[in-house]
């Protein structure tokens, strides 16, 4: 009879939830969650009441077991971007993966939300209600409203990609050196004359891709012709007309910023029916699956978005360990040269 009643308190055990804490004591489940982070207002005597309940019961889910004895709500907030485009998905699903095996792999679950570069409204909220424990942040901007928020708020977070925020910890492919040696490459291999296309200047990646482009020629001895830099076009319209100009002031190959831009260069080039590579080469600055089928195939950089959300993960859980880390973590890049800028 005894064995039979531990087998029934063992499956209760393991099916018991906040819910049935919550009924069980006459309170709500909110007041649970609150006694169990030790966050939000709560009094002393329904807190000690709670969790008391708890360790009588020994309702030991390994999240809520560590959240009791560490005050942790076990979950990080992933906040993406509003104005990414179809484009740039496969980017942060990729990342986004990353991130989620290693978060579950610690016992964590992710939260997603979205942001605007000048809005931290939905952030303010998944904070103050204290959902999450620390933050990703998925782009950042030259003036981000979400890094100074988080920095006042003192709460560990970890941007994917660089800035130039002190004390800020962030992960990142690094963009300028490989930038640096793409149009490195495609100077020594006698393109004198290569214009850049797309990207949005607020954006810190445009900014490392940019300086990386200026870098390659300054070491080759090369004066850079602004004619032939056109930022800030990301609508059609826009990149129709930045190739027009290319095309005007003499450009032999065009690099573009992302695939989204390079799509639309393509297309606007098979209208010209200007050739490529033969009459014009073609280089992108990031090698997603929107290009892997193209015709002839396009010279690009390719990141691990995987790797990148797997390290920044790890790296705020480690901060929200408090353990130390650093500031700083460049991962690699490899330059895939192609049909398009032969």
């Amino acid at each position: 009879m005894r064995g039979e009643v531990m087998e029934h308190t063992k499956e209760y055990e393991k099916k018991l939830t906040i819910s049935d804490v919550a009924e069980a004591l006459g309170v709500s489940k909110t007041t649970v969650s609150r006694a169990i982070s030790g966050k939000g207002r709560i009094g002393k005597e329904t807190k000690e009441r709670v969790l008391e309940y708890i360790q009588e019961h020994n309702y030991k889910p390994n999240v809520l077991a560590k959240g009791l004895a560490q005050l942790k709500t076990y979950n990080i907030g992933v906040m993406l971007p509003e104005d990414y485009t179809v484009v740039d998905l496969p980017f942060f699903q990729t990342c986004l993966t990353g991130v989620q095996e290693t978060a579950v792999s610690m016992d964590y679950d992710v939260l997603l939300t979205l942001g605007k570069e000048n809005d931290c409204t939905q952030l303010e909220r998944m904070i103050e209600n204290h959902k999450v424990d620390g933050v990703i942040l998925m782009r950042t901007f030259t003036k981000d409203v979400h890094i100074e928020y988080l920095k006042s708020q003192e709460i560990p977070f970890v941007t994917v990609g660089s800035t130039n925020y002190q004390g800020v910890i962030q992960v990142d492919n690094d963009h300028k050196s490989a930038c640096r040696e793409l149009i490195s490459i495609l100077l020594l291999k006698g393109m004198k004359k290569i214009g850049l296309i797309g990207g949005i200047e607020s954006h810190v990646v445009t900014q490392n891709r940019l300086q990386g482009y200026i870098e390659a020629h300054k070491a080759a001895g090369m004066a850079l012709d602004k004619d032939i830099i056109c930022v800030n076009v990301e609508k059609d319209i826009l990149i129709e007309q930045g190739v027009e100009r290319l095309l005007a002031h003499g450009a032999d190959c065009i690099v573009c910023l992302d695939d989204a831009v390079c799509i639309h260069v393509l297309n606007k080039l098979r209208r010209e029916n200007i050739q490529v590579p033969d009459q014009m080469r073609v280089a992108s600055f990031y090698d997603s699956t929107i290009l892997e089928n193209n015709l002839p195939s396009v010279t690009s950089l390719s990141f691990d978005a995987r790797e990148l959300g797997n390290v920044a993960c790890k790296i705020l859980l480690e901060a929200v360990e408090g353990k130390q880390t650093d500031f700083r973590t460049l991962l690699g890049y490899e330059v895939v040269l192609k049909e398009s800028t032969k």
